[in-house]
């Protein structure tokens, strides 16, 4: 599946996912966050394929679902509320985490 056909909730599970692993790890706390947004059934499909990218294919991925993605035009404040609680999941914002939000926010707005 190409990320151009990701439904909304794919593109949250993506996004968060990617905000997640910006440390290299994701907590119990950021699972558990992550599945308050989109069902077990959308995660599990989406991690496998996040777990399959590079880093680089993953900021295509969501930049390329965010334009394609009607449900937010030019809006994103409600992608970017979802990934600041995403960084806040585990208690405390981690350094990469929150240079993972700068970016996402200066790339897509």
């Amino acid at each position: 599946m190409t990320n151009n056909n990701w439904t909304k909730q794919e593109l949250v599970a993506y996004t968060l996912l990617y905000v997640a692993h910006s440390d290299l790890e994701e907590t119990k706390k950021e699972r558990h966050y992550i599945l308050s947004r989109v069902d077990l059934k959308t995660y599990l499909h989406i991690k496998e394929e996040f777990d399959a990218d590079n880093d680089y294919q993953s900021l295509n991925k969501i930049i390329e679902a965010v334009k394609h993605e009607s449900t937010y035009n030019n809006n994103l404040d409600d992608l970017f509320a979802d990934i600041k609680l995403m960084a806040f999941a585990d208690g405390e914002v981690d350094q990469m985490e929150l240079a993972t939000y700068n970016v996402l926010k200066k790339i897509l707005s």
